[in-house]
């Protein structure tokens, strides 16, 4: 096991930055944001709807990043900078 410190990396959420390990999931930064989302998107019905397989096969965790719709966020890594906008309700 290494010492070594991990790198953050800062990304913004519907407007509220958060900071998160380098190579975490975009799904893992919506989990740990602490910013009151509570969802990715909303379904038709309007429930919340988040991370459910982790593997990129339910869809339910759909997202816009950097202007880019239907963006699997469990499938994706944080970057520096990354714009995220969920449809999801807080």
């Amino acid at each position: 096991m290494s010492d070594a410190p991990v790198s953050r990396v800062r990304v913004k959420i519907d407007d509220v930055f958060v900071e998160v390990d380098e190579g975490a999931t975009i799904a893992a930064a919506l989990a740990v944001s602490g910013a009151g989302i509570r969802g990715a998107r909303r379904s038709v019905s309007g429930e919340a709807r988040a991370a459910f397989c982790g593997m990129g096969v339910c869809h339910e965790c759909r997202v816009t990043v950097d202007g880019r719709a239907h963006v699997l966020a469990c499938q994706t890594p944080c970057r520096d900078g990354q714009v995220i906008q969920t449809s999801g309700p807080r």
